[in-house]
């Protein structure tokens, strides 16, 4: 075991983490400091600081992150229409660079020479953690209690906070859930529990962001979104920061039933694993951006950016975003998204978005040549007759040669 002096720890306050800094004080001989990030997760942050102080903690870090990680980190994301499997829309995946990212700046500030999370050895955010931090500090020493103690139980974890005198409180009368669960401004995650049976449908008082589709509102909710170079500026004209934004939507979404997913999805470590997101306001954003490109953006582009989607959305899942590869995405993205400017008119109904307006500036949609009215002279439909001889030509020589089709 290579000697550690100071260690920085990703922590919340809960059972796990406050286990971690006793065990870390006690197996490392080491001095931890605490990283509390708020994200949006919809819980109180501030009580981290005084159990943190009652494990003898001296240096802690509980920092508002909202905005730069919907700024920097959900908004790039969505210029690209990413989902995962086509389903999942990454967000856990897209805070942990976000987090690791933070936890090296206080390593820095801070010399220390070790980071520290709670993720378990079966999971995803071990290896996001752990990539975003070697490649944001090559040198740094990554300590993941899950795969060198022998707690492997929430009784064994307990046993312990008892035998070392930890003061956390988890006896409040609130029902602890049975499900493991994520939150942040983009989503909600719940795992295990009955969802662990691929075949059981979860329950309805497990969601808490939003109604179900059946109890959401009979009347149909308008809502007007405005995009600037890709993004998000404003909801019914009213501009609003990356946040605030994501927040509102997250309101609207919830109330009508939007959001909700059941998935089996394939983890980077190989396992299946089955989980059930809410994501309201992600869901509303991604029909909006999709709906602007779709008359602001050039059809190659449009589905080059189509083509590479998967292959980016498999980066940000498997913990890469701070590698060239995605920069370099990136930066293809962002080029394509300067056109992507206007507005978009939706309908909130019943579990379902749908686009049923879209307007722009930069709009390539010709109404002179799409029409089905006379065009004066703006298509020449006898171009067609050779279009289609040229792009028939490979199939009528191969046809000549008689190869067989049935």
């Amino acid at each position: 075991m290579s000697k550690i002096d100071k260690v920085v720890l990703a922590y919340s306050g809960g059972l796990d983490t406050s286990v971690i800094v006793r065990w870390l004080q006690e197996t490392y001989g080491c001095e931890v400091v605490t990283f509390t990030a708020d994200i949006g997760q919809g819980e109180e942050v501030e009580p981290a600081r005084a159990k943190a102080q009652a494990l003898g903690v001296k240096d802690i870090y509980i920092d508002d992150l909202r905005e730069e990680y919907v700024r920097d980190f959900v908004f790039p994301m969505f210029r690209a229409n990413t989902i995962y499997e086509g389903e999942y829309l990454l967000g856990t995946s897209i805070a942990r660079p976000l987090i690791a990212k933070r936890l090296i700046e206080i390593a820095n500030e801070t010399g220390a020479d070790a980071i520290s999370h709670g993720a378990t050895g079966k999971g995803n955010d071990q290896v996001r953690f752990e990539l975003g931090a070697y490649a944001l500090k090559p040198g740094i020493k990554v300590i993941a209690p899950w795969r060198e103690w022998d707690l492997t139980s929430r009784e064994k974890l307990m046993q312990y906070c008892e035998q070392h005198k930890i003061p956390v409180d988890f006896s409040s009368g609130k029902k602890k859930s049975p499900y493991s669960m994520d939150a942040n401004l983009l989503h909600i995650s719940y795992e295990g529990g009955i969802l662990e049976d691929p075949w059981a449908e979860a329950e309805e008082d497990m969601w808490r962001w939003s109604v179900s589709p059946e109890a959401a509102p009979d009347e149909p909710v308008y809502i007007t979104l405005t995009f600037e170079n890709g993004d998000p500026v404003a909801i019914d004209g009213e501009r609003l920061s990356p946040a605030t934004l994501l927040e509102k939507l997250n309101k609207l979404g919830g109330a009508n039933g939007i959001g909700r997913l059941d998935i089996v999805e394939n983890r980077y470590v190989g396992m299946k694993s089955r989980g059930c997101y809410e994501t309201p306001g992600g869901t509303i954003l991604l029909k909006a951006h999709r709906a602007i490109e779709s008359i602001t953006l050039d059809r190659e582009v449009a589905h080059m950016k189509d083509e590479l989607m998967p292959r980016y959305a498999n980066l940000i899942y498997n913990g890469y975003w701070w590698s060239p590869e995605r920069r370099m995405l990136q930066a293809a993205i962002d080029e394509s998204q300067q056109v992507v400017n206007g507005e978009v008119r939706l309908k909130l109904y019943k579990g379902s978005v749908s686009a049923v307006g879209r307007r722009s500036t930069e709009s390539l949609f010709d109404e002179r040549i799409a029409t089905f009215e006379e065009d004066a002279g703006a298509y020449d439909q006898k171009d067609a007759e050779g279009f289609i001889k040229l792009n028939a030509l490979r199939l009528r020589i191969a046809a000549g040669k008689g190869r067989k089709l049935i």
